[in-house]
């Protein structure tokens, strides 16, 4: 067994209320007295607050982090309960990261809890990660993970990574400048982005809760071990869960030696091919009214379109628009779906086959938020 040091220095002493409160971590051997003081001193940023930042946020506060960073720009939605499980039915339509802060007040009000309601970043990342010791990210696309990971990088900082699809899960641990030249970064398991069009998102292919809970335990786990220095972390090893099977597997991951250290941060959206998105290319919700009566298309799935619409609009789910760009006609129209990212791809791929298109900015979500039911 590996291990590192720890990453966090103890605080002086734990009150009386703290060592009855953690008084089963601190009976851990390797934890002790010692460990929770590093877990009180320690400040951990969690990028997301859905499926993976769940838990990782629940988990994290139970064990008395003492200060728990947030980074989330997006609403609760009634599709996020499934999964989301800090959320709760009456939190529907409020700020994720409200949402989150006041379920980890009710469950632990001694942690400090930032609350980073932003779109994570080339301008922003390095200001918000340069306060934290390390990184979780629980995000859900390529973009801002390997923003993410290039930031941390940067800044020296280790960075706990996951992800579920469907039935299956992953979790590792990524660090540039980790001791004993165990540096690794997220290039070294994906050393370049997959083309947009291969990508699923969690709405077209669905995800068992479960699934995140189980991962999003685990990344809460490689924190704790990181902060006090216990056991064995992911760093150069990738677990797999394939939940239908029951199965974990493991394997090594090593540096790339084809890979150049991050330098500075980059165009995300370009490098992972993603369209780029300007004032011809998107519109703002409060826009959408101007454009009177010009075809209005939903790319979500059905379910999604059934549980919230705007009226008048016709339904094209994704898969079915890129298969057949001209069912939507000859243009020009408005393309919408939950927050952009779907609408965004649609848009592109109309406009290069010649069908004028703009994307709603921030989706229904946005629109909803002026324009409430």
């Amino acid at each position: 067994m590996t291990s590192l040091p720890p990453l966090i220095e103890p605080v002086a002493a734990l009150d009386s209320e703290s060592r009855e409160r953690f008084a089963r971590t601190i009976a851990l051997p390797g934890i002790g007295d010692d460990g929770q003081r590093r877990l009180a001193a320690a400040r951990v940023l969690v990028l997301g607050a859905g499926g993976l930042g769940s838990p990782v946020l629940q988990y994290l506060a139970a064990a008395g982090v003492g200060a728990i960073g947030i980074v989330d720009f997006d609403t609760v939605d009634l599709s996020n309960l499934q999964r989301q499980v800090i959320h709760q039915t009456a939190s529907i339509g409020e700020l994720k990261t409200a949402s989150a802060a006041r379920a980890i007040a009710a469950l632990n009000p001694a942690v400090e809890v930032v609350e980073h309601v932003v779109q994570l970043d080339r301008d922003n990342a390095l200001s918000i990660l340069a306060d934290y010791d390390l990184v979780v990210d629980g995000t859900d696309n390529f973009a801002t993970r390997y923003l993410a990971n290039d930031a941390a990088a940067l800044l020296g900082k280790p960075y706990v990574w996951g992800s579920v699809l469907r039935f299956d899960g992953q979790v590792t641990v990524f660090w540039e400048g980790a001791p004993d030249g165990r540096s690794l970064d997220y290039r070294d398991l994906h050393p370049v982005p997959p083309a947009p069009e291969q990508v699923l998102s969690c709405a077209e292919a669905g995800v068992l809760g479960s699934v995140c809970a189980t991962i999003g335990a685990m990344m809460a786990t490689e924190v704790i071990k990181l902060v006090t220095g216990i056991g064995e972390p992911l760093l150069g090893r990738v677990q797999n869960l394939d939940a239908l099977a029951g199965d974990w597997r493991e394997f090594p991951l090593r540096r790339s030696p084809d890979r150049v250290p991050v330098r500075e941060l980059i165009d995300y959206e370009l490098f992972c091919g993603l369209p780029a998105q300007d004032a011809a290319s998107e519109i703002a919700p409060d826009e959408l009214a101007s454009l009177g009566s010009r075809p209005l298309v939903d790319v979500r799935e059905p379910y999604e379109h059934e549980r919230d619409h705007i009226e008048g609009d016709l339904l094209v789910p994704l898969a079915a628009l890129l298969d057949n760009l001209h069912v939507v006609g000859t243009g020009p129209v408005v393309v919408y779906c939950a927050t952009g990212a779907r609408s965004a791809r649609a848009a592109a791929a109309l406009r290069s086959a010649g069908i004028g298109a703009v994307s709603l900015r921030g989706g229904i979500a946005a629109w909803r938020a002026s324009n409430p039911r």
